[in-house]
Parts: structure tokens; sequence; C-alpha cells
């Protein structure tokens, strides 16, 4: 893999703000390489960034799968994507990058076949680039208070729901998103009339009803896209139940489960 220009090799440190780390977690011979990419734009960061990629390299090592990790935009660029089979935006957050020529090395990484993953708030990435809301699912609008809530499997036989129960009941931010795709293949749903939410009213049209999505997949502009809501408390990423959901997301987006 190309070195990646300006960007250090350190781990990470404590506190909201991460330093860029870019080390391989599988250093076998053949095995696909994924980037985790972390940046906060201005405004709320969440605790969780570390234990997610914390989690992640985990997965890699035990699934013969390489990890780098960043907060550095400088990433996109077309020669350094290149040799990775998946980009995992990681509780992003706010502006993912700073310049459109970011942008468009992301777009044309995706044209070309590449592999995304959202995790929780990286619904809330980008939140002025439409391009960015059609790859994602959608686009973050709000959550009511974190709460206990019903989770339905819509699809048991995808690699992010095998094992799971057919419902089980889980405690996170219940995500709502507007301007979601309808092309969006949901993989767990919730029921938001079920909810302690005082804005019910406010609820987004169109996908939601009573199975509302909150982890799906997509096929678009070339590349396999997979998301999910789940995955605020930092705690969880320790949870076989959230741990093998993202891993199931990210070895599909990879293209090594169908």
């Amino acid at each position: 893999m190309p070195p990646l220009p300006s960007l250090t090799r350190r781990g990470f440190l404590a506190g909201t703000a991460l330093q860029v780390s870019l080390v391989g977690v599988s250093a076998q011979s053949g095995a696909g390489r994924i980037l985790v990419y972390t940046r906060n734009g201005t405004g709320y960061v969440h605790d969780n960034i570390s234990s997610s990629v914390a989690a992640i390299r985990k997965m890699g090592s035990e699934n013969a799968f390489s990890v780098d990790a960043t907060d550095d935009p400088v990433v996109f660029a077309d020669a350094t994507l290149k040799p990775y089979k998946a980009i995992v935006f990681s509780n992003s957050n706010n502006e993912a990058f700073t310049n459109d020529a970011q942008r468009d090395a992301f777009q044309r990484y995706i044209k070309a076949g590449g592999g995304f993953v959202g995790i929780h708030s990286a619904s809330g990435s980008e939140r002025q680039w439409p391009y960015y809301w059609s790859i994602l699912g959608g686009k973050f609008l709000r959550h009511p208070k974190m709460q206990k809530f019903l989770i339905r499997v819509k699809d048991p036989n995808h690699p992010a729901t095998k094992g799971m129960s057919a419902t089980f009941e889980w405690e996170d931010e219940c995500y709502f998103l507007e301007f979601m795709n309808p092309d969006l293949h949901p993989l767990l749903v919730t029921d938001p009339a079920r909810l302690d939410d005082p804005q019910r009213a406010e609820n987004p049209r169109g996908l939601v009803g009573d199975a509302m999505p909150l982890a799906w997949t997509l096929r678009q502009d070339g590349g396999r896209e997979f998301y999910t809501a789940l995955g605020h408390k930092k705690e969880d990423y320790a949870n076989p139940i959230l741990y093998n959901h993202i891993l199931g997301g990210i070895l599909w987006a990879m293209g090594e489960r169908k």
C-alpha cells in the first residue's frame, strides 16, 4: 500500500480528540484491507470512537483483514484509497471532508466498486452533501432520549444479522433519518410508535411506518454500502450482538460475504 501522506503512525489518545493511527492489525499475505475513518468536524464528538476502532481492529485480527485508522481527510486521494476493500465511517460526525477534491476521491472510490460502512453517527457526517446521504442511505435528523426499544430482524439471512434473535431489546439512541434512499434493503427495524418520544409528530415519512429501518444495505452508484444506527454506548462494542453485526456488515461491504 502506498504510504499515506503527512500521516503519523501513532496510537489513539484518550479524550475526544483522536490522533491519526495507521496500524495494520493483520500482516497476512493477500489479506483484505479496510480504512476506518473517524473525523468529526465542529460539533458533538462521541466518546465511543476509540472503543469502536479497537473492536474493528480485533475483527480484523480474527478474520484475516488489515485495519488502518485515521481522522485525517488527506487520506481521500485516489492512490491512497485504491488498496482498500471498504471504508468504515465509525462514529464520524459533522464535516467529513475539508475540500471538494476529497469528496471527488470518495465518489470515485464508490463508483469503482468500493465498499462503504457507516456506524451510528456516520449518518450525521456531510450534512450538506446529498451524494453522501444517498450512499449512506439517509441523513441524520434527530433522536429521542436514550432508552430501551424492541428491534425486529427484517432479513435474518444477511451476514450482519445471522444468529440474531428474531426480536430483541436494545438500549441506544434510536436515530431518525431523512432523505432516506428508497432502494435501501432493511436488515433491522423498529416501531417508532413504541418509543418514549414527545416529538413523535415530527417523524420523517416515507419508509418509516411501524418498521423504521435501523440497519440496511445498499448497492448504490457501483458500491456496496452497509449502515447501522446502533452503537452509541462504548461498552456495546464488546457486546457480541453489536460486534457480530458490524463484523458481518464489514465483510459484506468488502465482498467477502454474500
